[in-house]
Parts: C-alpha cells; structure tokens; sequence
C-alpha cells in the first residue's frame, strides 16, 4: 500500500489522501469498460468505512457496488424484490419476523453470508444505550430479540407488531437499508471507533462483485472481481463494467463540460438549463422523461425546518407565520424553472399516497403567500415593523438564518427565493451553505436555527414512517445528539405528546387498514397547526445518463426500478448496463 498526497487544482482548490492498493492502475481497465458516477460531495473522512457511525457517507460506492441490501423495493411495481434474503415473513400477530438468506451468498473474502451476521449486526444496533448509531433507535423502538434459528434462518421478535417491519428497515425503501456487517471481522469491535478499513485484510469488504481501490476525499475507485457468489449460484450474470468510478464533481458548471465531452455517465440532480445546454452538446444525454420536464419525482419533499428551541421560533403562530409568507409557486417558477410543483402536506405526492393526501384537504397548504395573515401572527407576538422595513421587538430585530447543504444547487435556489420572500415580509433572513458533514452534526445537535431540508421523507405508500420520525421518542435537548435526525427540530410538549400516542396506534396497524385514516386525520391535525414544518415543494430529480459508452439506464419507458444512482437499489442499475457498440 502506498500513501501520497496531491493537490488538486480546478475548479476547487484542495489537499486530498489518495491510497493506492495493490495492483490498482488507473491505466489498466479502458474507458470503454469503465463507469463514472457523479459523488456529488467531497468525502472529509474518505478512509471510515464505519456505516453505522453518524457522517461517514455510504453513497460513494459503498452501498451502491460493494454493500448488498436485503431486499430492494421497485418503486415502478410496488414489489419487494429479493437480494441477499429470499424471504422475510411475518406471523399472523405481525410481532415475529422470520428472515431466510439467499444460499451460497459470499462475502468477498470467501466466508459465508449467514444468519451469525445478521444476528451480530442488529444486537450491535440493540445494545447501543446511547442510540447514537445509525438504526440503534429505529430497531430498539420494535425489536426485543434476534435469535439464529440456522445457518440462513433468522427470527427477529418485536416488542409490537409492525405490518411494515421489512419494508422500513430492510428494503432499500429511500436511500438505503441497514447494512449487515462481516461477523467474522465485527466481532469484538468497537462499532463506535472501527473504521472498518484494513488494504492488506482486504477491507472494507461487502458481498458485491466490486472491490474498493482508491479512496480520496475526491474519487473513489471500484474494480470488479474475477468472481462472484452471484453467478455460481445463477442469482445473476457478473456485471460488464470492470471499474466503478464515484467522483466529485463541484460546481454545476463543471459537471456539465464533463457531460458535455462524455467524461461522466450519470449525473446527480441539475438544473432544467443545466441539461438543456448539456444536451444541445452532447446528443448522447438522456434523463428518466424524454420530453419536458425530464424529472423523476423523489419520495423526499422540500420543506422549512426552524429549531424549537430557538426563540422566537417555539411559537406556533410564529411558524405558521413563515410558512403563510412563502409564495411556493414563486419557489417552484424560479428555482425549479417550472419543474416542480408546490406540495400540499409533508408527504410525496405519489399515487400510492393519494388517499392519505385527499383524506386531509382541508389541512392543505396554499401555493401563494398570505402576506398580511403572516404578519398579522408575528404582530401579534409584539413585533413591530422598524424604518428599515424589518420587525423589532425589544430592541431585537427578528431575523431567521437559514442552513442548506452546500453539494445541492436544488436546496440553495430554494433557500435564495425563500429568504427573498421573508426579507420582503420583514424578516432579516439569510442563507448560508453548509458542508456535509457539519451539515449533519448541526441539525443532530441542534446547532442551527433553520435549515431547508427533506427530513420529513419516508413515506411513500403509507404515512406512519414519516409520521413517526417527528414523536417525543426522538426529543433530545440542544447539544444531544437525535437519533437518526429524528425530530432534529426538537418539537415536544403536550400536543408533541398527543400527536406521539396517536402515531403509536397507526404504527401496529395492519397496512391500510380502516382504522388508519381517522386517527392519521387527528394527527395531522396537531401536527399543521403546530407548524412542526413548513413544506414548501415537491423533489423533482433531474439526472441526466450518457449513452456513448454504456445503455441499459433506468428512463420512464425502460422502468425497471427509478434512477437514483446515489440509492443502495443501484446494484440493480449497475447489473443491467450494457456497452453502446454503435
């Protein structure tokens, strides 16, 4: 293993640890047989393979080519298609979950994927006291027990019954899954310390027919192996790209000439004009829509989150005084160009979850502003309006600071509009972008007084996962940690309390049940006139795939899962690219 460090100069000027593994040539696999992703964000700790700690990233390739889900649920047929386990059912009380494992599953090492690593895995989740890892909370709210029944069975035993149990946790439903860690490499461990990084032993190691080979906080290096469990036991064919490439592309600017000259084959989420140029360039792009707009509808909202602990934002009226100042439409006109649309309630606005949506209309937010209620509500509190055309009160002028994720173009434009609007209505606000991994730790810690963000996502063919990642469970004080970036806006007191209790019922429902559209109705009820949030608009993703070398991308007409490349559901992406031999 050799270390060096150089500094990269472009369009960011930086110092970057590359590590070189033995063997790794950056020569030696053609770009013809080679996949550059779009990593989107500088990678600050690039040598912690640790997914369990908060702020180490998995979506440089970790979890998309090396770490294998479960299960993977396909937004296009609603199913959940099988992985790494076959099965995963529960009794008729939905309070056991009996788990089997795919046989023949390696991992890269050669040692077997079985039930000792699932087992390891969740009670390293269980006996977190501190519920600091991620999932620690998640599985300590329903498991009480993991038992090992054999070698490929697994029996997870719940303190309530969960209809939803393998769809939440163990379904790559957004973003991820929990990840099940090597026992034979975890055990004795600190899950709090490991960095789970070790060339010389082959580490980090998944399952998956790739293995890491660079590592920068820049770019990161996937090689396919000569061998995989997939094939010998026809699970799937081995994946044609020998080399994975996840890089960091900055700036919208520079991601575009990369598109432009074919230097990159999927892209993250750009702007309408962004790809239009693009494409007037390279004739070669495509995006999940062939005509206008182009977008795939994320499962993650846009949404206003003010910290309730910081004054004078523990004030409802005060909330919903933002939220009746913001001229969504105007939002969605000028930071999507017309891609977008103004959203309603927390919730995405799926087919799937028209039902629950319709159900609370009348709890709908309006697309335009209501500029003299809104400052009807913070007059109300005692501010009034100085000379220079911003609220005062006790000699404090109010004024809100907002926090966006610096890597998300999507959230500044948002954030830019929304500040306009409240600076026009007489709020002194400002916005400022934030890298990702203090982005992280200020909303765990609560070190923000407003951050544009989509924490409320979740839900996405029923309302309890979202629903529930706003109860009094997850309330930590300003300096604690929230398990999960739960309820990370610190919301509690006795409607907090009321909402909490209702949501517990939902929660060991069976799916679309009767019962659950009532109590999900007086929920959300507390919930919009508490102002917990303030959403603003739905996600549209607009990300743009090159056909020069590789076709076989996930559009609306081939849909055979959705295109978020950042997703652990990309192995299923990866699987079925195919060379452009034109």
């Amino acid at each position: 293993m050799k270390h060096r460090i150089s500094v990269v100069l472009g369009f960011v000027l930086m110092s970057s640890i590359l590590i070189s593994f033995a063997g790794y040539s950056m020569d030696d696999i053609s770009r013809q047989n080679t996949v550059i992703f779009d990593a989107s964000w500088v990678i600050s700790n690039p040598l912690n393979f640790n997914c369990l700690v908060p702020g180490v990233r998995r979506g440089q390739g970790m979890h998309q080519a090396v770490w294998e889900p479960l299960f993977i649920l396909n937004y296009e047929t609603g199913e959940i298609e099988s992985w790494l386990g076959t099965s995963f059912v529960p009794n008729p009380n939905l309070d056991i979950w009996t788990l089997t494992i795919r046989r023949g599953v390696l991992w890269a090492d050669g040692e077997a994927f079985d039930a000792d690593d699932v087992e390891m895995t969740i009670n390293l989740l269980l006996n977190d006291e501190s519920q600091s890892l991620n999932d620690a909370a998640n599985m300590q709210q329903w498991v009480d027990s993991v038992q090992k029944i054999d070698d490929l069975t697994v029996q997870f035993n719940l303190r309530e019954p969960n209809p939803r149990f393998q769809l939440d946790y163990f379904s790559v439903r957004v973003g991820g899954s929990i990840v099940i860690l090597p026992e034979h490499v975890w055990k004795g461990q600190d899950p709090f310390t490991f960095d789970f990084y070790e060339p010389k032993k082959g580490w980090p190691l998944g399952t998956g027919p790739y293995q890491l080979v660079k590592a920068s906080e820049n770019e990161f290096v996937y090689d396919r192996y000569e061998t995989w469990w997939g094939t010998k036991v026809g699970f799937k064919d081995m994946p044609i790209p020998k080399r994975l490439i996840w890089t960091v592309t900055g700036s919208e600017e520079n991601r575009s000439m990369l598109a432009i000259d074919s230097q990159i084959d999927s892209l993250s989420d750009i702007t309408l004009g962004a790809f239009e140029a693009i494409r007037a360039m390279n004739p070669n792009i495509i995006a999940w829509q062939s005509q206008m707009p182009y977008i795939w509808l994320d499962p993650c909202p846009r949404q206003l989150s003010v910290n309730h602990l910081v004054e004078p934002w523990s004030q409802p009226d005060m909330r919903r005084a933002l939220s009746l100042l913001i001229d969504r439409q105007q939002v969605v006109d000028i930071a999507y160009e017309g891609t977008s649309v103004p959203s309603k309630t927390i919730f995405v606005e799926y087919k799937t979850m028209e039902s629950y949506i319709d159900a609370i209309q009348h709890l709908w937010i309006d697309q335009e502003s209501n500029i003299r209620m809104g400052q009807a509500l913070i007059e109300s509190q005692g501010w009034e309006l100085n000379k220079d055309g911003f609220y005062k009160k006790d000699g404090k002028e109010l004024s809100l600071d907002i926090q966006t994720w610096e890597p998300a173009i999507e959230k500044r434009r948002i954030a830019e509009v929304v500040v306009e609007q409240f600076r026009v209505a007489g709020i002194n606000a400002t916005t400022r972008s934030i890298a990702g991994s203090t982005w992280d730790e200020n909303k765990a810690f609560g070190n923000f007084e407003a951050v544009l963000d989509w924490d409320a996502c979740g839900s996405v063919n029923e309302p309890w996962f979202s629903m529930n990642r706003y109860t009094k469970q997850f309330y930590r004080p300003i300096g604690s940690r929230t398990p999960g970036n739960n309820n990370f806006v610190r919301w509690s007191g006795n409607q907090a309390d009321k909402y909490s209790k209702i949501v517990e019922k939902i929660g060991i429902l069976p799916l679309n049940d009767s019962a659950i559209e009532p109590l999900f109705v007086e929920a959300m009820k507390i919930f919009m006139n508490q102002q917990v949030v303030i959403p603003i608009t739905q996600a549209r993703k607009l990300v743009p795939f090159d056909t020069t070398y590789w076709v076989g991308w996930p559009t609306e007409e081939n849909n055979f899962n959705h295109p978020a490349t950042w997703w652990m559901s990309t192995h299923q992406i990866i699987h079925r690219l195919r060379k452009n031999h034109r």
